[in-house]
């Protein structure tokens, strides 16, 4: 079977790849945005609700990487997030027709840049859309005295904390003795687990579809390379 007609296929038994892929990064993206903007504008910082004793919206906000993490200067980061998204989207564009790769790959792709996307947003825009009130005040968006900080300086929103259990390690432990211990203590939001579910999904189910996809795009930048006029010559 020829590629145009793997290609048409694909087509006819469903959506497009490449519309798929744009699907779920939009309906990510829009998600995270709504429960962020939700969180800020109903949540004071710090303040946690029980929906379960092991499930809590916790209202936090970082400076850094996903779960709070904070490694690299914040400039650096939202910008390092900015061409990490222009990266990916270009890989989805080069991949998204290739006969071989499965769709739930592409799905995975699009969870990972959708992720990456939606912290982007955070970073941009909310230093300039939000105040920053003391806690037990509500930060309101688009306040008259203006936002908490300028353009890509803004804080990234968290929610999500899974408190599953927590114990003091027994005085006569080595290194850890006495101290408390919280499994799950990491905060996160929408586009964290939309990263972590996608490469998951990558490592433990499409493995071989990364090689594949990556072994193509080699040989058509090799293909390319043949072809000029510099190699003909």
């Amino acid at each position: 079977m020829e590629i145009t007609d793997l290609k048409d296929k694909r087509r006819i038994s469903g959506i497009s790849t490449g519309c798929l892929a744009l699907i779920v990064c939009i309906a990510i993206v829009i998600a995270d945005q709504i429960l962020k903007i939700w969180i800020k504008t109903n949540f004071y910082l710090g303040e946690d609700l029980e929906i379960t004793p092991w499930f809590h919206l916790k209202f936090i906000e970082n400076n850094g990487m996903a779960f709070g993490l904070e490694l690299w200067n914040k400039l650096f980061l939202t910008f390092g997030r900015i061409i990490a998204v222009i990266l990916f989207i270009w890989f989805i564009v080069k991949i998204k027709d290739l006969p071989g790769l499965r769709k739930g790959f592409i799905v995975a792709m699009a969870m990972i840049t959708a992720g990456a996307a939606g912290n982007i947003f955070d970073c941009i825009f909310y230093g300039e859309i939000f105040n920053d009130p003391m806690p037990p005040q509500i930060a309101q968006m688009f306040p008259a005295e203006g936002g908490y900080s300028s353009w890509f300086e803004g804080r990234v929103v968290d929610m999500f904390y899974f408190p599953f259990f927590d114990f003091y390690w027994p005085d006569w432990m080595p290194l850890v003795g006495g101290r408390y211990f919280e499994f799950f203590a990491y905060i996160f939001n929408v586009a964290d687990a939309s990263i972590c579910v996608g490469v998951a999904l990558l490592i433990f189910f499409y493995s071989k579809d990364v090689t594949v996809a990556f072994r193509s795009i080699g040989e058509k930048e090799e293909n390319k390379d043949t072809k000029s006029p510099k190699n003909k010559k």
